[in-house]
């Protein structure tokens, strides 16, 4: 049995003893484009350090590797299974189209290895149960980006609405925030040197290479829920994970899906309250949260800060204010590297990601179909709808199936 696979068997072992406590964390990146860029740019990975990087680009390892001056001495690989093999890793970053993400969470975990993943986390719900059950059966500290979870002044807001301080929330006014839009095949264009095309489109259709979809392929249905910026899945994962956190719902769903004009959404949730996608978006961070109306009161929690101007004193004793920008990400960072060692959950763990993804993903569903959609939260399931639930999960091309687990 090679190490790899030993760690994998016994994976508490790997984290929590052969690696002492004053030991560096040997850290890989899968998949090192846009966002990869920016957090090895401008986050602190405290006690982490960054030993190999893995893309199927070639072009893409080479820029990364120029990043930090220590760049030249990380190990490159274009297939990060050989990385996962030959590196002796502690943590993966992974960070790659959102439709090849699970797949490789997923194979990080069996190999031993604790992920942090960038969000939104899956593509379909029956990924990230797939999600759950990886990391609970492999005993692995998984961490997803959704960064507002470990913001302190954002951790402070929460707490207020969840413990009742605006009394019973009835409605969350959250941003109509974009659907994904359909690829229609164009024309062929030339291969980018060095580009594995194959294990770039994954588990989609082997189509034609084209740059609009190599670059822009978070707008697109078939490889992400809405797109990067302004769409369900880009920053409407941190939306509406802010809106799951502060309603107390982390580990659950809404119960109804309610299409109105315009693609305006509203889900109700067990408890009554009721969140509505149906803010214009005005392309301000403002909107990577929600105003909360409760019976005792009116907040609005964003992005590094909130405001509640009936309740004046909740601010006395709030966290500073976070600014966006570099170093935004490092407290949600540290706390992944803090439960590597200790084995804790995350601030962002596997099924509250799960859940928030989720969320996203109830939203395209009912827009694709066009009506309301009941759902069971603790099933995960929409019940007596077969065509709903047939859009639960997507078939996946061969080669490109998620590992089984146990």
């Amino acid at each position: 049995m090679n190490r790899r696979a030993f760690l994998g068997t016994f994976p508490f072992v790997a984290s929590a003893s052969v690696r002492g406590a004053n030991d560096r964390i040997n850290i890989g990146f899968v998949g090192v484009g846009r966002r990869a860029s920016w957090l090895i740019q401008h986050e602190d990975f405290g006690d982490g350090r960054i030993v190999s990087i893995a893309d199927c680009s070639k072009a893409a390892l080479d820029k990364a590797s120029h990043i930090l001056p220590d760049g030249a001495n990380w190990t490159q690989y274009t297939d990060y299974r050989e990385m996962f093999e030959k590196q002796k890793l502690d943590a993966v970053f992974v960070e790659t189209t959102t439709h090849a993400r699970a797949r490789i969470v997923m194979q990080a975990m069996e190999a031993g290895l604790d992920v942090y993943a960038e969000k939104p986390l899956t593509l379909t719900v029956q990924e990230g149960q797939a999600l759950v059950k990886s990391a609970r059966h492999y005993k692995r500290v998984l961490q997803v980006g959704t960064q507002q979870r470990s913001m302190p002044i954002n951790m402070y807001a929460s707490k207020l609405v969840a413990d009742g301080k605006l009394g019973k929330i009835k409605k969350v006014v959250v941003c109509n925030f974009l659907a994904p839009a359909r690829w229609d095949n164009k024309a062929e264009e030339p291969m980018p040197e060095g580009l594995n095309w194959d294990e770039w489109c994954n588990q989609t259709e082997l189509r034609p290479y084209h740059s609009d979809l190599h670059k822009g392929w978070m707008k697109w249905w078939d490889f992400d829920g809405g797109g990067q910026s302004w769409g369900v899945s880009g920053w409407g994962t941190h939306s509406l994970d802010q809106v799951q956190a502060a309603l107390g719902t982390s580990l659950t769903g809404p119960t109804e899906i309610a299409l109105g004009e315009g693609g305006k959404v509203a889900l109700t949730y067990a408890n009554g309250a009721v969140v509505s996608l149906e803010q214009p978006i005005i392309k301000d961070h403002q909107q990577l949260g929600g105003i909360f109306e409760g019976t005792k009161g009116r907040m609005q929690i964003i992005r590094g800060d909130f405001t509640c101007d009936d309740k004046p004193d909740f601010k006395k004793h709030a966290p500073d204010v976070m600014k966006e920008g570099p170093g935004e990400n490092s407290p949600h960072i540290r706390n992944f590297l803090q439960c590597v060692r200790s084995r804790k959950k995350p601030n962002a763990d596997v099924e509250i990601a799960h859940r928030s993804t989720s969320v996203c993903h109830l939203v395209n569903i009912a827009r694709e179909l066009g009506r309301t959609l009941q759902w069971d939260p603790k099933a995960e399931r929409f019940p007596n709808d077969a065509e709903a639930n047939s859009l639960l999960e997507r078939p996946r091309r061969k080669g490109y199936e998620l590992p089984r687990v146990g």
